[in-house]
């Protein structure tokens, strides 16, 4: 798979950067003790995305890997989440996605009628996005080693002249904003992996957010950090950034959108929403004079009706996320240990 030259300067890189993972207490474990240590002189970014200098050009740069199960599910397939998910990464640090690489792993036998409708997936949303894929590979695994298909994705961004956009930029008093409703991912996927018929259909929230960011800097909203709401959820997203900030967040309960299909489910299946993970969702830092407005803006466009406030960061001597419950109680969220659902993202 070949395409245009990138027209963006390169030069050696003289360090790894790593971007940084989501999900439970395990797999931070096993990033912390294991894959970080042993990547020699890597830097270790606090956001999904690198940010780099390149010559005159200011770039972000992220890779992602994707295993869904099943490959298609309400709502979209692991092409749409290829690209939606590696173009939010590169929107979560203020950039405009450019390039995007396609690598394929393929189980021997898998059919090619899936495979078509997967690349026509990938096509459709990397065209509208207005991104280009220039650059991949395909690999065929022996029968039983695959599990079909999984799909990795690299992406390329031009960041825009400012501050960082990062864990570090969070101020006391920052507005805690959700862009919608929570956990219609991971219960559409997960009712596609098991046959569960809810009484009212459940699809996947998965869309591209680069525009919504977008349209954020444009009216010059003061935008500190942003996370997507993936692996992990609300919480795992919020815990990483309260713990990179040293601040301590707190959320309301009664404000947190979760649209009551999805409520339902996970009262029948004893999940938590909050933990559960969106690939059409994030979370946005900004000063509170201008959370109404930053409100606003979003809920001109598609993925982000639902924009709303949940809380604030508060200066604390320790970091850490809580939640005032909808009786008033005041309880410290963390990560699991594990995750609630595998294989959803």
């Amino acid at each position: 798979m070949n395409g245009p030259t990138c027209p963006l300067p390169i030069s050696d890189y003289p360090r790894v950067l790593l971007a940084h993972g989501g999900g439970g207490r395990l797999m931070q474990d096993l990033l912390n003790r294991h894959v970080l240590p042993g990547v020699s002189g890597s830097v270790i970014g606090e956001t999904d995305s690198a940010m780099l200098g390149l010559g005159r050009e200011r770039i972000a740069f992220t890779t992602d890997s994707y295993v869904v199960r099943p490959l298609f599910f309400p709502g979209g397939d692991i092409g749409t989440l290829a690209v939606c998910g590696t173009v939010n990464d590169l929107a979560m640090v203020g950039a405009t996605p450019m390039f995007l690489s396609l690598s394929l792993i393929l189980e021997e036998g898998f059919p090619i009628a899936d495979l078509d409708r997967i690349l026509a997936t990938i096509r459709r949303t990397a065209e509208a996005a207005g991104v280009a894929i220039v650059t991949g590979d395909t690999k065929v695994v022996d029968r039983g080693k695959g599990d079909g298909v999984f799909l990795n994705t690299a992406g390329v961004g031009l960041l825009r002249d400012g501050p960082p956009i990062a864990p570090a930029s969070v101020r006391p008093g920052d507005a805690v904003i959700v862009s919608g409703d929570l956990g219609r991912h991971g219960i559409a996927v997960m009712a596609a992996r098991e046959g569960i018929a809810f009484e009212t259909a459940i699809e996947s929230d998965v869309a591209c957010l680069h525009r919504a960011v977008a349209s954020l800097l444009d009216e010059g909203i003061e935008v500190h950090c942003m996370r997507d709401l993936t692996r992990g959820g609300l919480v795992s997203a919020l815990t990483e950034i309260s713990s990179g900030a040293g601040l301590a967040i707190e959320i309301d309960e009664a404000r947190i959108p979760v649209a009551a299909p999805v409520e339902a489910a996970c009262e029948v299946l004893g999940l938590d929403p909050l933990y559960i993970a969106n690939e059409g969702r994030f979370a946005l830092f900004v000063p509170q004079a201008q959370a109404e407005a930053a409100s606003a803006c979003l809920k001109q466009h598609t993925p982000c009706e639902g924009a709303v406030q949940i809380g604030q960061v508060v200066a604390s001597q320790r970091s850490g996320l809580s939640l005032t419950t909808r009786i008033g109680v005041r309880r410290p969220l963390d990560l699991l240990s594990g995750e609630q659902l595998p294989r959803i993202c």
